[in-house]
């Protein structure tokens, strides 16, 4: 594992378009057609980093937490399923059924959706307003593995509260941290 940091898309960026396939029910679905009405949380993702596991049961607090509030959450691997076999479409079924998922989770083959968010690192986190306008990038909260601190989602939720009502999010953001995506 290499740690590596986010890139921090600039504020304001218009979300790229994508339709990939969820592990879970084989479909194809479009960022278009999962967009929450509050907010959409597009997390880059994989099965074996040991970063997005310490994340796990966070995640589905915060999906559970958010649920009815014209929040949507995405995740997507963006990984390369031929070297990291853990990360690929069938894998990514069982880990998103035994983790209890209540959010798709896309399979990015081509890589190219992770290029068109700069995205670099799992987990990696993008938070887009109603308008699909970037508000937010960067990490879950302050824990790692091995620091001791509770997986709280701090940052996703501060920043999920103030686009629920209506009001900017902090510009101040910390980059998020985790292993870099393994690319082809």
């Amino acid at each position: 594992m290499v740690e590596t940091n986010s890139t921090m898309m600039p504020l304001g960026t218009q979300a790229p378009q994508w339709q990939l396939p969820d592990s879970v029910s084989g479909n194809l679905l479009s960022l278009q057609e999962l967009t929450g009405t509050k907010a959409t949380l597009i997390m880059f993702i994989c099965n074996h980093c040991p970063f997005v596991k310490h994340l796990q049961e966070g995640l589905v607090q915060l999906a559970d937490d958010y649920k009815g509030q014209g929040i949507a959450l995405i995740a997507i691997s963006s990984n390369d399923a031929d070297n990291y076999p853990q990360d690929g479409p069938a894998k990514m079924k069982e880990e998103a059924i035994a983790q209890g998922y209540d959010f798709p989770y896309l399979y990015d083959e081509t890589q190219q959706v992770a290029k068109d968010y700069n995205a670099v690192c799992t987990p990696d986190f993008f938070i887009f307003d109603g308008n699909l306008s970037c508000a937010y990038r960067g990490q879950f909260d302050d824990s790692r593995p091995n620091n001791g601190l509770a997986v709280t989602g701090k940052d996703l939720r501060d920043a999920f509260d103030a686009l629920v009502a209506g009001q900017q999010v902090n510009p101040e953001q910390k980059p998020s941290t985790g292993c870099n995506i393994k690319w082809k």
